[in-house]
């Protein structure tokens, strides 16, 4: 079959079309990059912030560390040399309550806290013998206690450890750090007759966006209370209680040493205690970003259909849109995600969405009235795009569904368009024009 002078041209002209779609994407990749980079911004606000009141705070500990003396053959001679026997609390148990506020950097926000914590449990001596150690090895008199904490900008007031009978003041820094970066310690002297020690501790924290707590004991409970409204439970464990309300939450944890990946005891060894963490984030819920990127992931479709809206009016009224007007028309559509952006930070995204969304609507569509000269043939294209803009909007709003409703709706729009196109002559542009005669 021999093509026509008009179906290469129509031919042509949607290789163009679509060509500019593809040339439009870039400036949409490059709109996706800032997005990622003003999210970037804005942690690097919570940490410029947090460096200066308190980071986020994990609370590991309290542990003994008892050295003992070991004794290898070397060259035929006996070397004597110092190791440590670590040993965790037989329970733990940690209270308080989080006082948030919210500090402005810039036009970020960042919610910071000030910890009131009361820490208490006991020690249980364990018996060396099934560490293969012998009692005459171990230096009672030369053990610690440390207590791990994460940034110590963040402590306000002296720690003072009540352990057993006495009270001393910890001192900064840990006397081993083995799994144990920061923090605070103290000389004991152990008594073994007594294999039972209480200790108890008040601390005054502060720290930013989230706080977390190591499962040192062998039961370890924490029961935490906040004014913040919107908390996120983080780490490897949930709450086993909760209660969320408008005036902020409660929550409690139970765990146990066998729910975590490092023992009880242990003769020196280097333990990732902080992969069993778990605790809360007070973060301000900012999704605006997001959001943004996900409507980023659909531009492509507000091209091409605006495109093939555009197209489908310029054969069938045998009006010319010239190719830089295309362009014009995909330019208006990238700069709605600017616009959404930039407002978002400011007002919000779903006030930034609408706002934006008119802008657009009421710019192309005042767009195609000049170009095409008609009302009707306007109000088509500013309908589809308002449809369009509404679609997208719910598919956001459904996080959970998003993937199963932007499918159907793309199915939905394919077989609109294959449904209305379906008698159309391709190669014959009068055929569209008859059939919109018709039609009408």
């Amino acid at each position: 079959m021999i093509q026509s002078k008009s179906g290469q041209s129509v031919g042509l002209r949607l290789a163009i079309i679509f060509g500019l779609s593809l040339i439009l994407m870039i400036p949409a990749i490059l709109i996706s990059n800032l997005v990622e980079e003003r999210n970037w911004t804005g942690t690097e606000a919570v940490t410029e912030v947090g460096s200066k009141w308190g980071a986020s705070q994990t609370l590991t500990g309290p542990v003994i560390a008892v050295p003992f003396k070991a004794t290898v053959i070397e060259d035929g001679k006996p070397r004597t040399f110092t190791r440590n026997f670590y040993f965790l609390p037989e329970s733990l148990s940690v209270t308080g309550s989080l006082a948030p506020q919210i500090r402005s950097r810039g036009i970020f926000q960042v919610t910071l806290y000030q910890a009131n914590l009361k820490l208490k449990g006991n020690f249980r001596l364990p018996d060396v013998a099934e560490f293969g150690l012998k009692p005459e090895q171990m230096l009672w008199d030369q053990a610690f206690i440390s207590l791990g904490i994460s940034d110590l900008k963040g402590i306000q007031e002296q720690v003072a450890l009540t352990f057993g009978d006495t009270t001393r003041n910890m001192n900064p820094s840990v006397l081993s750090n083995a799994f144990l970066k920061s923090g605070l310690s103290d000389h004991l002297n152990l008594n073994p007759s007594n294999p039972v020690m209480p200790f108890s501790a008040s601390l005054m924290l502060n720290g930013s966006s989230d706080f977390f707590v190591v499962p040192s004991g062998m039961e370890t409970v924490v029961r935490l209370e906040s004014g913040w409204p919107s908390p996120k439970f983080d780490g490897g464990f949930l709450p086993d209680e909760k209660r969320l309300s408008d005036s902020g939450f409660t929550a409690y944890w139970k765990v146990l040493h066998l729910n975590r990946n490092f023992p009880q005891a242990w003769i020196d060894g280097d333990f990732n205690l902080e992969e069993s963490r778990f605790g809360v984030s007070l973060k301000i819920p900012v999704d605006h970003y997001a959001k943004t990127s996900r409507t980023l992931k659909y531009a492509i479709m507000f091209i091409g259909l605006t495109f093939l809206a555009f197209f489908m009016v310029e054969i069938s009224s045998r009006r010319r849109i010239h190719p830089v007007q295309y362009l014009l028309i995909g330019l208006g559509l990238i700069i709605f995600y600017t616009l959404l952006l930039s407002i978002s930070e400011h007002l919000g995204f779903n006030a930034a969405y609408w706002i934006s969304a008119g802008a657009i609507l009421l710019l192309i569509g005042g767009y195609a009235r000049a170009v095409l000269r008609s009302l009707r043939s306007a109000g088509l294209i500013s309908g589809l795009l308002l449809i369009l803009y509404l679609f997208l909007f719910v598919v956001l709003q459904l996080e959970d569904y998003a993937l199963l409703i932007g499918s159907l709706g793309l199915f939905t729009v394919l077989a609109t368009v294959m449904y209305a196109t379906r008698n159309y002559d391709w190669f014959n542009p009068d055929s569209l024009r008859e059939g919109s005669d018709s039609a009408e």
